[in-house]
């Protein structure tokens, strides 16, 4: 039982709905520990950032991993890593090494790289195939180039990524939510990307990459406390939880849980 247990709402979740993406930049296995006691209740994916996981000894991410799957949290590696063994033309040794390690999901982008649909479709199906949850997202690291996407563009690239079997499409915003996808440069939501999202796709199939508390905020009152938001930075897990549920100013007697 938590303590004032009797003044904390329920948040009952649905399968697939009001899931939290963390971002790992590179936690010590004690750190790791320590935050899963804590909150882990609080987090579904923990994402092992863009190619952290290969500058880091095997064995200590394989115990990052499991220990991840012991409090029932997926961790797998960012996708810049695939991005990297897709170039490289190593995908199935990537692959086979993440499935060695435990890795639950993987993640396919082309944030960096250029990737033609039809091997978007190939990945997806061949990722799939293998067992794992599939995370794609749209998007591109270099703000000049994803400014080329309208809001159209980018629907219809996650309508493309979940008919082609995809389990969740991220949108991208990297870690500092600025200037890229549904954020403008000062990082404030373009609420109009918003509605022509909500018109065009199904909203539970996304998790919105929102680095920044006052994105966090926008999307809890905008589609309730279960909206899916991803690269949740560590530290901001139970601060996080507490706005789902109305326990903090910016959404206390506002949420709808």
């Amino acid at each position: 039982m938590n303590a004032f247990d009797f003044l904390t709402p329920d948040r009952i979740k649905k399968p697939g709905e009001g899931i939290t993406m963390m971002l790992d930049k590179g936690m010590g296995l004690i750190a790791v520990e320590d935050l899963m006691e804590l909150a882990s209740e609080y987090v579904d994916l923990a994402k092992l950032g863009w190619g952290t996981s290969a500058v880091h000894d095997r064995e200590i991410i394989k115990e990052k991993v499991e220990t991840y799957l012991s409090y029932g949290v997926t961790p797998y590696p960012g996708g810049t890593l695939l991005e990297v063994a897709y170039l490289q033309k190593k995908l199935d040794q990537f692959l086979d090494e993440a499935q060695k390690l435990g890795f639950g999901a993987i993640e396919i982008s082309d944030g960096s790289v250029d990737m033609p649909r039809t091997e978007r479709e190939k990945i997806i199906s061949e990722v799939k195939n293998r067992g794992f949850m599939v995370i794609t997202e749209v998007g591109k690291k270099d703000p000049t180039k994803d400014a080329q996407f309208t809001p159209y563009d980018r629907v219809r690239m996650v309508n493309f990524d979940l008919e082609a079997g995809a389990d969740k499409v991220l949108i991208e915003a990297r870690e500092g939510g600025k200037g890229i996808g549904i954020y403008d440069g000062n990082g404030k939501v373009k609420e109009d990307d918003v509605e022509i999202f909500i018109e065009n796709t199904n909203i539970n199939n996304i998790i919105w990459e929102a680095p920044q508390k006052d994105q966090q905020v926008y999307l809890i009152l905008k589609f309730g406390s279960n909206v899916n938001l991803g690269n949740i930075p560590p530290e901001e897990l139970t601060a996080l939880e507490t706005m789902r549920l109305g326990l903090r100013g910016d959404t206390l007697g506002k949420v709808n849980l």
